[in-house]
């Protein structure tokens, strides 16, 4: 905790940073339900992410030809980019009181970064279903192709173009192929009712970088290793396999084992979360304490 806060407002930030082909808008059901407790939340868009998201004019005309070769700004950013980026929000957030640091699926890596550059700003940092890279599964594509994450599904088949010649992983929300629409529900959110899920879909980015995936995140034992830190586990996850995410527990705990991850565990819940926000905003309100 940076020191000086006991005089401060014992008021909260929390910082939150979406995942994969996504924006701070992801993070909006659970942001009311914190703010409502008086806590103050910044939901995190990342570089050409949400507000300042990069759209490919082939997107919008559903030109699929033209869409795997358009060229895509995204494939400059790294996770360099993304911890920066962060890493500001954080210091200004701090000046007011403390931080509390939580992303999502990709987003794990920038909060391992980030504990890692600014560990005194940080309260207590948080992992939702997301990348927690330790050595020996050092980036998101090394934890990606771990054995654990066998179960998950990788989208493949709904790529669109080559990520090594575009430096995304670019991806159709607007497709109306059955067999990507059925793909896509189950890596993200089996469980929703059609119309949430479409909702979904709508708010979905079609660009990632490549570079980010590929970008190291492991935690220091002597920066991120002294935070209090917790783990939201979803039971039901096929984009970051249940599988997975215990090991990246497990591995974690293993490096710092005097201070092991609060796991708390949703054993029905799929990628996105459950879509109710009062399970999560509960167990993330256990995080300002």
């Amino acid at each position: 905790m940076t020191p000086g806060y006991e005089s401060r407002s014992r008021t909260y930030t929390y910082v939150l940073v979406h995942g994969t082909h996504s924006q701070g808008a992801y993070w909006l059901p659970v942001a009311r339900e914190l703010t409502s407790r008086g806590h103050r939340v910044i939901a995190v868009d990342l570089p050409l992410h949400g507000s300042q998201a990069f759209v490919p004019e082939s997107y919008q005309r559903q030109d699929l030809a033209a869409m795997a070769t358009e060229p895509s700004p995204v494939a400059a950013l790294s996770l360099d980019d993304y911890e920066q980026h962060v890493t500001h929000v954080v210091r200004r957030a701090a000046a007011h009181g403390p931080v509390v640091l939580v992303g999502h699926s990709l987003g794990g890596a920038t909060v391992s970064r980030v504990g890692n550059a600014v560990p005194d700003l940080l309260h207590h940092i948080g992992y939702m279903a997301a990348f927690c890279p330790s050595p020996a599964l050092p980036t998101p594509d090394a934890c990606t192709a771990a054995p654990e994450n066998a179960n998950a599904l990788i989208p493949y088949d709904q790529i669109v173009g080559n990520p090594a010649q575009l430096g995304v992983m670019r991806l159709n929300p607007r497709t109306s192929a059955t067999n990507d629409l059925k793909a896509l529900r189950e890596m993200m959110c089996a469980d929703y009712p059609h119309n949430a899920f479409r909702q979904r879909l709508g708010s979905m980015q079609t660009d990632e970088s490549t570079t980010a995936y590929a970008g190291r995140a492991v935690g220091r034992t002597e920066t991120w290793g002294r935070l209090p830190r917790t783990y939201l586990r979803f039971g039901k996850d096929r984009t970051i396999a249940t599988e997975l995410q215990d090991r990246m527990i497990a591995e974690a705990d293993a490096r710092t084992p005097h201070n092991p991850f609060q796991v708390h565990d949703f054993p029905t819940a799929s990628h996105l979360g459950p879509l109710a926000p009062t399970p999560v905003a509960n167990a993330l309100a256990t995080l300002a304490a």
